[in-house]
This record gives C-alpha cells, structure tokens and sequence, in this order.
C-alpha cells in the first residue's frame, strides 16, 4: 500500500489537531500544536517520500519536549474528528506499528503489534496490551489483507 500525501491531507489534519498552522518546508510538511493549558507543545513533521535506508517511504516525526518519536514506512492514517486524533500505520506482513497523534499535543506509540491484536475481543486481554490494540483497530480499514490469509490474492494459487 502506498500513501498518496497532498497540502489538503496535511491541513485536514491540522484541522483535527489543532495545529497553529501547516506549512511546507523543502520536502515535508510541518504542523505545531501547542497546549498552553497543560504546558505541552508538539511539532508533527510529514515527510509523503524520502530515502529510508535502500528505499523511499512515508516517514512521520513528533517532537516534543521530552521525546523525539519516528514512524519510518508509513502506510496510511485515519483522522478522527471526533477523537481529535490522526492515527499514522506501517504494517508489515503481520506487524503494526502506529503513531497516535492527538489534539491536545499529545501523543503515543505503539509498536511490532500482531496484527490480528486489533480485531482480537479486548475484553479477553490485559489492559496494557488492549490499549494498543484499541488505539490501531481505528487503522483496521485501511490495511491490505494479511500475507498468506485467504483473502489475500495470490497468482499462483491454484482455483
């Protein structure tokens, strides 16, 4: 899967987060939040396509005061008006990895889930493991099918 990121996307974005403004710098897109109330600021850089090593992806970054997070390969995001959030994902083969960025210059990190965590029955799992998994099922309809499942299409399968 392969994201196709625009100005429109960057600035419906920082409608749901709140950004101050959304500007695009050189080759990427960076958008501020500041939470004067809880004394938090959060800077969101959008870079559609850069080297990553030997290939080209998405790569999303947040800084804040106290961390410096990177989700390299990007596959796609979901904004949520209602939560106030924007959910970035990179699924590879089984595994997800996801960056929650919210409103309130806040944001989380979570990372190497089992793909099928997502659409598991949170009520059967511990809380430090169903928070992650609850935060991703938003991505749920945005993902390729899982690699070997049967709704995966494979040319070589025999009909």
């Amino acid at each position: 899967m392969s994201v196709k990121f625009s100005q429109e996307d960057a600035e419906r974005i920082g409608d749901v987060i709140g950004s101050e403004k959304v500007t695009f710098e050189a080759d990427h897109y960076r958008l501020k939040v500041t939470n004067a109330e809880e004394k938090r600021i959060l800077v969101l850089e959008i870079y559609p396509e850069t080297q990553l090593g030997r290939r080209r992806g998405m790569l999303v970054v947040v800084y804040t005061g106290n961390s410096h997070l990177q989700l390299h390969n990007c596959t796609g995001y979901v904004v949520s008006e209602e939560l106030g959030e924007v959910t970035f994902v990179a699924e590879k083969r089984d595994r997800l990895s996801g960056l929650v960025v919210e409103r309130g210059a806040a944001c989380s990190l979570y990372a190497g889930l089992d793909r099928d965590l997502i659409s598991s029955d949170f009520t059967q799992l511990g809380v430090e493991v169903m928070l992650s998994g609850v935060a991703l099922s938003l991505t749920e309809e945005i993902l390729g099918p899982i690699e070997g499942s049967d709704t995966e299409e494979n040319p070589n399968q025999e009909d």
